[in-house]
């Protein structure tokens, strides 16, 4: 029998007693890891060298199937309003038939550390059913040195098995798929999803709920940093431009998605990026298109053509195509992860209601209203000739990572806002001229523009209105950039429609803050949008 932990006696894994008598492999690199998966037919390598696999059913997280153990330690910290909670016992029982089900299979481990601050960082073990998950994850987090490799003690233990069903009567779980936090003992089960994303969004969750104790904000951001040394950080949700907006060859990425803001500045969580691929172009996105023709990335639920070239307009499986990739893959990546207190934050929205300006700067008191808002907007049902826009709020830009509730990681933000002089700026990529399916997008050209200009500090020099409806302070006009779509409603051919569709749109607004106003003070109260009279 094979006992995780036995090549490595200082590993800690045999604490939670999982063993097989199946192969282990330990801490294997892209070579092998990628040998693996091909020779077990997990997956199969594009013209380029790349790997891609196909996730199958499971083509993006399973929200609804994670689960959070409530227990005295969680009790009074969880925002049970938005996790699900599963008691001690059901944990013990799927836990004892997790290590039931790995008896006999070959596991891949991976000993990798979730934050470039090292102390504050999450050192995590990751055991895999499968070689690509393996590669997955070692791209994702950050890889220790082979020296720190020597007495690697974990604080945290993921156990990946996608051939693993649960038990709804057994388990208290919605249906076979399961994702399983023990936040007390720092123990994640993943079952009955091959979708990879669900481990680094599992690392994401525990460091959102550990760090705020420590006075540490976790952001779900990406992050860059001029050479000047000023940082900046990009919240967003899906589809608002996050990462390729940070991706700006000018400035150093310091990370696409996940980082925390300490007392020493800002930190990459991970070690590598997750990258949507769907219409990825070399024109529009250079250095993220250049990854996926390397060795070492893994591509997820990608089509490929005849000749194994990624087909990237093809959605296929699923729009969600994905692209795995170390850091260092990205020219102009930082190599420590790290940088100073950042100068400007930036939300990024995707409007597709066609109201808000292209780019606003935000008080404290807005910034923190509009984070604990975390506004986006998609596009619903096009496939089916929907034009209609549907408003999407997710508290702090990832409500469903976040354990502890909102109010917390807004107030802290707030207060670093404050102690550090950070200039807010909301930033709008969706529409212009009128709503989806009558305007046009915002033209990336002009969102670059605005940006360098809010980054390089000019910006702040230039002549503001106050915005009728949000309150925030909108430029009049920017060097470069078409005066006409800083103010959205003079692009709109019927303006009595822009006013009822704004008037609509801050309805949305003060309905959905309506949970979050007995946990804020006055100020972030009056920061809220006002519906005007003359719009009604």
């Amino acid at each position: 029998m094979s006992e995780l932990g036995k090549r490595n006696p200082a590993c800690g894994i045999d604490t939670i007693g999982l063993k097989t008598t199946g192969t282990v492999r330990y801490n294997f690199g892209a070579a092998a890891l990628a040998e693996e998966a091909l020779c077990r037919g997990e997956a199969r390598l594009t013209a380029h060298g790349a790997l891609v696999a196909e996730t199958g059913q499971h083509t993006g997280r399973s929200p609804k199937d994670k689960f959070v153990v409530r227990d005295a330690a969680t009790e009074d910290k969880v925002w049970w309003g938005n996790n699900k909670a599963i008691t001690p016992a059901q944990f013990e029982a799927l836990l004892a038939d997790f290590l039931a089900h790995a008896a006999d299979k070959d596991l891949f481990v991976q000993d990798l550390v979730g934050g470039a601050d090292r102390e504050l960082c999450l050192p995590t073990r990751v055991v895999t059913e499968y070689a690509w998950h393996s590669m997955f994850i070692r791209n994702l987090l950050i890889r220790p040195e082979a020296a720190e490799l020597t007495g690697f003690v974990p604080k945290m233990t993921i156990i990946d098995l996608p051939s693993f069903r649960a038990d709804p009567a057994r388990h208290g779980t919605r249906g076979e798929t399961v994702i399983a936090l023990d936040l007390s003992r720092m123990i994640v089960l993943i079952g009955g999803t091959s979708y990879a994303g669900e481990m680094k969004k599992s690392v994401f969750t525990a460091l959102n709920y550990l760090l705020p104790e420590q006075g540490v904000m976790p952001m779900h951001c990406s992050a860059n940093e001029g050479p000047d040394g000023d940082a900046a950080i990009f919240f967003g949700l899906s589809g608002t431009g996050k990462t390729t907006l940070s991706a700006d060859p000018s400035r150093t990425l310091i990370g696409d998605d996940e980082h925390g803001w300490g007392p020493h500045g800002v930190f990459n969580f991970e070690g590598g990026c997750y990258a949507k691929t769907i219409r990825l172009s070399a024109e529009a996105e250079p250095e993220i298109f250049a990854t996926t023709q390397r060795f070492g990335t893994v591509l997820e639920n990608v089509v490929l053509d005849e000749h194994r070239v990624p087909d990237f307009d093809n959605g296929s499986l699923t729009e969600n195509t994905r692209c795995a990739y170390p850091l260092h893959f990205i020219p102009n990546a930082s190599a420590t992860g790290r940088a100073a207190h950042p100068k400007n934050i930036i939300m990024l929205t995707a409007d597709a209601f066609g109201v808000m300006p292209p780019i606003a700067r935000l008080t404290p008191a807005q910034a923190m209203y509009h984070f604990l808002s975390g506004y986006t907007a998609k596009v619903a049902g096009t496939e089916k000739g929907v034009t209609e826009p549907e408003a999407t709020f997710s508290t702090c830009f990832g409500a469903p990572f976040m354990p502890r509730h909102p109010s917390e990681y807004g107030n802290l933000l707030r207060d670093l806002i404050a102690r550090h002089g950070a200039t807010c700026w909301l930033v709008n990529t969706g529409w212009t001229d009128g709503a989806y399916g009558v305007g046009r997008r915002m033209p990336i050209k002009a969102t670059r523009a605005l940006l360098s200009a809010a980054l390089d500090g000019s910006l702040n020099a230039a002549e503001f209105r106050t915005d009728a409806n949000f309150g925030f302070e909108v430029p009049v006009a920017v060097p470069g950039v078409d005066a006409a779509i800083l103010d959205p409603r003079s692009t709109w051919a019927d303006t009595a429609a822009y006013d009822r569709q704004a008037s609509r749109l801050v309805s949305m607004f003060i309905d959905n803050f309506g949970k979050f106003e007995d946990h804020v003070d006055a100020i972030v109260l009056g920061a809220a949008p006002q519906v005007r009279q003359a719009a009604e």
